[in-house]
Formats: C-alpha cells, sequence, structure tokens
C-alpha cells in the first residue's frame, strides 16, 4: 500500500481518523503503519517523525473545526456570532474528540506563522471579538478567557464530569451569555468601560 498512494495527507487523514477512535495521545507510527498494512519505515517517506505527523493532524484538524466556525458565524455579529461560534467550537469537539486534542497542542511559531489554516482562525475569532470594540492587548485577553472556556466546558462534558441534574445544554448556553456579558463590558485599566452597541 506504502507503494500505492501514500502521501504524507493521506497518512494525516487516516492519523485523525484513527485519533477519534483511539485517543490522540495513542496515535503512533506503528499504528498507522499496521492500519496500512506496512512497516514502519515506509511512512518515513512522507513524515519525518512522529511530532511531525502530530503536528500536521492538528493543522488538518484546525482547519476543519474553523471551516464549521466560519460556516456557523458568517453574517452573524455581536452575541449571536459569539453564541454561533461557540456552538460550531462545542460541536466539532466533541463528534471528534481524537482530532479536536490534536488542535490544542502547541505547534512550532515558524509553522504558525506560515499556516493558512492559522492565519484564517486569527482572522475570525479576532474579527468577531472587535465587533465588542475590544483591541491590543485586550483581544489576546479575551481570546484566551474564550479558549479556556470553550475548552474546559467541552473538556469536562466529554468524561461525562457534570455530575449536577442541570441540563448542560442550559448550563452551556448561560456560559456563552456570560461570556457576551463581560466582553460587552470588558474592563480596561481596572475600569468598566460602556460596551459597544451590539445585536442582540
Amino acid at each position: 500500500m506504502a507503494r500505492a498512494g501514500l502521501t504524507a495527507d493521506r497518512l494525516a487523514a487516516a492519523a485523525a481518523e484513527l485519533a477519534d477512535e483511539v485517543g490522540f495521545e495513542n496515535v503512533s507510527l506503528s499504528a498507522l503503519a499496521r492500519r496500512f498494512g506496512v512497516k514502519d519505515a515506509s511512512l518515513y517517506s512522507h513524515v519525518r517523525n512522529l511530532q511531525d505527523l502530530r503536528t500536521r493532524v492538528a493543522l488538518l484538524a484546525g482547519g476543519e473545526m474553523i471551516d464549521r466556525i466560519a460556516a456557523a458565524v458568517a453574517g452573524r455579529a455581536g452575541k449571536d456570532a459569539l453564541a454561533a461560534f461557540a456552538g460550531a467550537y462545542r460541536e466539532y469537539a466533541l463528534a471528534h474528540p481524537g482530532r479536536y486534542a490534536a488542535t490544542q497542542i502547541r505547534v512550532d511559531q515558524a509553522l504558525v506563522a506560515a499556516s493558512p489554516v492559522m492565519r484564517r482562525t486569527a482572522e475570525i475569532t479576532y474579527g468577531m471579538l472587535r465587533a465588542y470594540g475590544l483591541e491590543e492587548p485586550d483581544l489576546t485577553d479575551a481570546v484566551r478567557l474564550l479558549r479556556s472556556t470553550f475548552h474546559g466546558y467541552c473538556a469536562l462534558e466529554s468524561t461525562g464530569a457534570f455530575g449536577a441534574p442541570r441540563d448542560v445544554q442550559e448550563s452551556w448556553e448561560r456560559a456563552v451569555d456570560a461570556l457576551h456579558v463581560a466582553l460587552a463590558n470588558w474592563p480596561r485599566n481596572g475600569h468598566v468601560r460602556q460596551p459597544p452597541q451590539l445585536s442582540p
């Protein structure tokens, strides 16, 4: 099979599927080679090492995820855009746990700068937040707040860690409501500024 069309992209796609099946942390070159019925050494013609493969999966998954988010937020602004962004993020994280885990690894900054996927992710995320009147360094702080909230919630939900009888969807929607309020009333230099005019 290695002689019949193996490519780096094909390996990354197969590794992404494997990640959803067995967990991103369990993806290895040996497991991938077994999937294609070839020897481990055959893969090194296409990927340098496991880290290279993991990075390729991260970029593939990141591209899939931002495509969904972009489609969800198109034509929306303010709270509507935030809710759509959050919903698409959560849906992808829960539907593709292995791929999602790949999006959370640290990627070399040179690759980040050169990656169209990373640039598009930043453009869409920062664009949504600029509608709240945020500028740097508040933009970066707000991105970190969203990422921490979304990731933490999805990580807990995926393991069934929410034991209270309250519906997790209701709690999610309230969390998004709270984020909207925080973004619309973002503090600057210790003071709460007047929120911009946003669509409800």
